[in-house]
């Protein structure tokens, strides 16, 4: 195994378990969105869960390596997620120059943001969408 490999297949295998764990994905708020500064980095996280998978990644190109972890198994990560998580996602770095804070940041914010959309609300009866399936 190579790092772009076991980062793909760990989006896979976490996007899959989301997946099964939100079932129907009754009672759900559906959307969530967090943004986390990281010193001089500032990532913001916008996610739908809507069963429709699409990654935006509006994040610079170029970013050098974390040690011998290359930055752009960031995205392949996030990528494989989606996919198999069925979540809309839009990603970016607004400020930053640190490739450590970018990643962190984005991953913070990914979490927060996450924790809201699959949260429950109480004034959600039933699956949040007008077509009645997500």
């Amino acid at each position: 195994m190579d790092y772009h490999h076991t980062v793909e297949d760990v989006g896979i295998a976490l996007g899959t378990a989301l997946g099964k764990a939100l079932g129907d994905k009754a009672g759900i708020r559906r959307y969530g969105s967090a943004y986390v500064p990281m010193d001089e980095t500032l990532a913001r996280v916008v996610v739908d869960c809507s069963g429709r998978p699409y990654l935006a990644y509006d994040v610079p190109r170029g970013v050098e390596a974390i040690g011998l972890f290359p930055f752009q198994l960031v995205e392949e990560f996030l990528r494989a997620l989606s996919v198999h998580g069925g979540l809309t996602l839009h990603v970016s770095i607004l400020a930053g120059r640190d490739a450590h804070h970018m990643a962190e940041g984005i991953f913070k914010a990914l979490g927060r943001a996450l924790d809201v959309a699959v949260s429950r609300d109480e004034r959600v009866k039933g699956i949040p969408s007008t077509k009645g399936v997500l």
